[in-house]
């Protein structure tokens, strides 16, 4: 049985256990909150995580009937509560249940029933910090920059300017993949890393010639820019388009047009051919 003692005087008043099923953080930061009201302060707080058996309930509420201790607890197995709750009985432990009356209400509101399964924040926590770092990891590794990010990413997009390469790696990021992408330009050099990729995780964009003209030519309007630029030049566009194909069945990935299509449904189909790729 692990204890982690939170706070601890050498003159403390009180002995304060704290059970749970999983970290122990709520139960924790709800007793340090309540102790804070009194004036003192001095409260021994003694955290019993990952509690996963009647076994170890036993020796965290005998250890505590050996000091007299109060007991919080946060479980929400409900064979295991059940159980604290009659064992703090018999050893006449002052027992309080923190998350308990917060359910038994969200259940009346609701007419939900909960699903009584242990870490499930942290499990949210998680799913949001990936987010965040899925985020971080598509703007660094963006528009090629920092090549070696390419053999890192969970999924790699391919394509000339302006075929929504950024916004599909921001989208994906949201969904908790790692997505970078490489612009195909003839003048530039392609990335080594690109071909090193497993070609699942690779996917071509490509886009009809008009609409790419039309979009770079508002795009160089928007910078306040001259329209009469080869990046907005249709014989240009035409080579660019070329190139860019020929490089992708180089690599023999497969290719998603954009023409006209939402980044969601665009996300839509990466999703349907990354999940073919897994299996």
């Amino acid at each position: 049985m692990e204890v982690k003692t939170i706070t601890r005087y050498s003159h403390c008043i009180a002995v304060i256990y704290v059970l749970s099923d999983s970290i122990g953080e709520t139960g924790e930061v709800v007793v340090k909150a309540a102790s804070s009201q009194f004036d003192s302060g001095q409260f021994d707080i003694r955290r019993v995580p990952y509690i996963s058996t009647t076994k170890e309930i036993d020796e965290a509420l005998k250890e505590a009937a050996q000091v007299d201790a109060a007991v919080a607890y946060t479980l929400v197995t409900p064979e295991l509560k059940k159980y604290l709750e009659v064992t703090a009985d018999k050893l006449q432990l002052v027992c309080v249940d923190i998350m308990g009356p917060v359910m038994v209400m969200l259940e009346d509101v609701t007419k939900l029933v909960p699903k009584n399964q242990p870490g499930l924040i942290r499990k949210i926590d998680e799913a949001y910090f990936n987010r965040i770092e899925s985020i971080e990891f598509a703007v660094k590794f963006d528009d090629g920059k920092e090549p070696r990010g390419i053999l890192k990413a969970d999924i790699v997009f391919t394509g000339v300017s302006r075929t929504s390469k950024t916004p599909l790696c921001m989208y994906m990021a949201h969904k908790g993949f790692k997505a970078a992408n490489v612009p195909l330009v003839p003048e530039s050099p392609i990335p080594e890393e690109l071909f090193k990729v497993p070609v699942q995780k690779i996917i071509g964009l490509t886009i009809k010639p008009m609409q790419l003209y039309e979009i770079r030519k508002e795009r160089l309007k928007s910078m306040k820019l001259s329209a009469m630029t080869d990046y907005a030049n249709l014989e240009r566009i035409l080579a660019e388009l070329e190139y860019a194909a020929r490089i992708m069945k180089k690599i023999g990935c497969p290719v998603i047009d954009v023409t006209n299509k939402a980044v969601e449904e665009t996300a839509a189909m990466i999703m349907e051919i990354y999940r073919k790729g897994e299996k």
